[in-house]
């Protein structure tokens, strides 16, 4: 169960990662239409989960490596940010968000029947 810090960081991550990204989008990413889904913090508050969905989704995978890669210039973002929030930068992980993947496969089971 997350505290009431890790989900008021957690918020405040999301929020500015989701602005990161619209506004880089163009110079590191191609153009590429992301989204920041969710966020976990850690309980230390050292580690942030982040959960992207990119569009188009071709060729996702490829482009999470690229976000990774990438890792080093959004974390130095973020720390312009938040830094006065927070004690310490988190270091971020970044990884696929397939709920909704999950969903059409549930909806298209249950449309089957």
């Amino acid at each position: 169960m997350e505290s009431t810090r890790q989900k008021k960081i957690s918020r405040m991550i999301q929020k500015e990662m989701a602005s990161i990204f619209q506004q880089e989008s163009r110079n590191l990413f191609e153009g590429k239409m992301i989204s920041v889904t969710v966020v976990h913090v850690s309980p230390d508050l050292s580690v942030a989960r982040i959960y992207l969905s990119i569009f188009p989704e071709k060729e996702k995978m490829e482009f999470l490596e690229i976000v990774k890669q990438k890792n080093r210039v959004l974390r130095n973002e973020l720390g312009k940010r938040i830094r006065f929030q927070v004690k310490s930068i988190p270091e971020l992980a970044f990884f696929i968000d397939d709920s909704l993947d999950y969903i059409e496969h549930i909806e298209d089971i249950l449309n089957d029947k």
